[in-house]
């Protein structure tokens, strides 16, 4: 079938099982858009009213089903406006293919009208780019994109096109009429290919392909590895499993469990490990680091051996390396190479996926093991702040788990960042993976409507909410334009204390309160400003106007239309326990 290159664009995405893309177009991206217009009954595009937020909203697709998102920008500004949402991505390891247009291939590298070099700009923040000056190689780029951002550790890619190549006519071959299905199907599970089965990728795009995925295919574990492993675990009296995001991004979350209750070991997690395993479960210590809980803390200075699952020792789990867990031996089970041995020494790892390799520790471990703890765990964990239980007019914890009450458990919710990120891990009852979305390895302010929105989108039964500080929700409000043309219904729940509140605790406690630009003694009124947008707005100050409002937005979802509650707080309310920059992780601010 001889086709143009924007519809071999649009039918490669549907083959590839792509049902949503979110975009904004642009001059060097009409024929694709024309061809979206033409297939709408076959896919569908979510006009989004900024190009970061399209690729937030991939993110939060991505995040919160395992699938790989999709987002389109057009060349230039459209082009740069996706970056942010692209590192996002490549922090948390979220598969992402986002699309830009270019100008023509006789006008690149001329500095034509809106020309930028995106494959140069995304470098070091996709784990691979291609740019497509003919038409004949472009199917054959779009599904090796959709290779590289789903297999081994996920992340973003990014496929820049010339307009010329979109208009530009070329065959288009089914991938079930093309001999390589087959092949199509095995990379997209856990193991990848062999050098051999890419002798059929087209030109220099594929040759490309195949030497990132030569390089990646090294990531596989030996027999050895894996009784070195069970040798550890087996000699441990007082383990602590910490469990990132890569437990959730394999759906090793039982696996987990498993092991857990096998080892009768505390599971601390990282901000990307929330809902790897249900915060209620006896052996959850809930959050490890900079703001992570006492018994997290505690129990990993005091363990002697630490399993970090899926986890990359990120300084704000660590602060002083040197100070970390230095009574135990580290035991690294992960699916990147690069991970091992990067930010703390380890006594042995695992290389692979993650799911694969628990199963086969749990059939060499012991059916029973004992543990040494004797009790300490359930001590640690009465150890909370008093801040956790301060009485004021309207609590940041009274307001989560009100929340998570009106909501069901089940609810999806997203964060921007700053104290509401931490508060929301800290206190709602996360019970599932794939629940919480929130931007960790960068820390973007302005993610969280963008993500809730992809989010809803992806798993419509679901009820979502969004919770935001005023300092982030004014990045990205304009976005409640998209839930109303679009009849997303979704909660948006705004912590106003009328500062950008983790930094003027930083400001409070470390810089003699000196509150330097952090006070937002600003516009807008945000109940008006949602309305404006076609959302229903209530504000409320005390508890009791919490729940009365709370009540009336979770009518208004129940009716297919979004809400905005803006729940105004102390501005000197505190996230806490905190770890002081520099100390060890166990001497913490409660």
């Amino acid at each position: 079938m001889v086709y143009s290159g924007a519809r071999i664009l649009i039918e490669t995405l549907i083959e590839q099982g792509v049902d949503t893309v979110f975009g904004f177009p642009g001059g060097a991206v009409l024929f694709i858009y024309d061809e979206l217009f033409k297939h709408r009954d076959r896919i569908r595009h979510i006009l989004v009213s900024h190009e970061q937020h399209a690729a937030h909203a991939a993110d939060g697709y991505a995040r919160s089903t395992g699938k790989v998102g999709v987002c389109i920008a057009t060349s230039g500004p459209g082009a740069t406006n996706l970056v942010t949402g692209i590192a996002t991505a490549a922090m948390d390891s979220v598969p992402l293919v986002a699309i830009t247009g270019n100008v023509t291939v006789p006008l690149l590298g001329k500095d034509s009208f809106q020309e930028v070099d995106i494959a140069g700009i995304t470098m070091p923040i996709v784990k691979h780019n291609w740019i497509v000056k003919d038409v004949k190689e472009l199917a054959e780029v779009i599904r090796e994109a959709f290779i590289v951002a789903r297999t081994a550790r996920p992340g973003p890619v990014l496929i820049d096109i010339p307009k010329d190549v979109t208009a530009a006519l070329g065959e288009w071959i089914p991938l079930e009429d093309s001999g390589r299905k087959g092949r199509v199907k095995k990379w997209a599970l856990s193991s990848l290919p062999a050098a051999s089965d890419h002798a059929e990728a087209s030109g220099a795009a594929g040759a490309r392909a195949r030497r990132l995925l030569e390089r990646v295919r090294g990531a596989t574990y030996t027999e050895e590895d894996l009784n070195r492993a069970v040798r550890l675990l087996g000699g441990a009296r007082r383990p602590v499993l910490y469990a990132g995001g890569g437990v959730i991004i394999s759906d090793a979350s039982g696996e987990l469990t498993q092991l857990a209750e096998r080892l009768n070991a505390p599971v601390a997690l990282s901000l990307m490990g929330i809902g790897a395993i249900p915060r209620e479960h006896r052996l959850c210590t809930g959050l490890i680091g900079m703001h992570g809980t006492v018994a997290s803390n505690k129990a990993v200075q005091k363990a002697d051996l630490l399993v970090a699952i899926g986890a990359r020792f990120s300084d704000r789990v660590t602060s002083r390396t040197d100070k970390f867990a230095k009574g135990a031996k580290i035991l690294h089970l992960d699916i990147d190479p690069a991970e091992i041995n990067k930010n703390i020494r380890t006594e042995a790892w695992v290389v692979g996926d993650i799911k694969d390799i628990i199963q086969k520790l749990l059939k060499k471990l012991p059916a029973a093991m004992e543990t040494g703890w004797n009790g300490d765990i359930e001590k640690w964990k009465t150890h909370v702040p008093a801040a956790h239980h301060r009485k004021t007019k309207l609590h940041p914890r009274f307001i989560i788990e009100e929340t998570a009450r009106g909501l069901g458990y089940d609810a999806l919710v997203a964060t921007d960042v700053g104290q509401h990120q931490m508060w929301t891990a800290q206190f709602f009852p996360f019970s599932k993976p794939r629940s919480f979305l929130t931007s960790g390895g960068l820390g973007t302010m302005g993610f969280g409507l963008g993500a809730i929105l992809g989010a809803k989108i992806a798993n419509p039964k679901r009820p979502a909410a969004l919770f935001t500080g005023d300092g982030s929700f004014r990045m990205n409000c304009a976005e409640m334009a998209t839930l109303t043309a679009y009849g997303i219904p979704l909660l948006i729940l705004i912590f106003n204390n009328r500062t950008l509140g983790m930094v003027r605790q930083w400001q409070t406690l470390f810089y003699e309160e000196r509150y330097a630009e952090t006070t937002l003694d600003r516009p807008p009124d945000f109940v008006k400003l949602a309305e404006a947008y076609g959302l229903s707005g209530y504000r409320a100050d005390t508890e009791d106007t919490f729940r009365a409002v709370l009540d009336r937005a979770l009518r208004e979802l129940a009716q297919g239309k979004a809400a905005l509650i803006d729940a105004h707080i102390d501005q000197d309310e505190k996230v806490l326990p905190m770890v002081p920059g520099g100390k060890p992780i166990d001497e913490q601010i409660l």
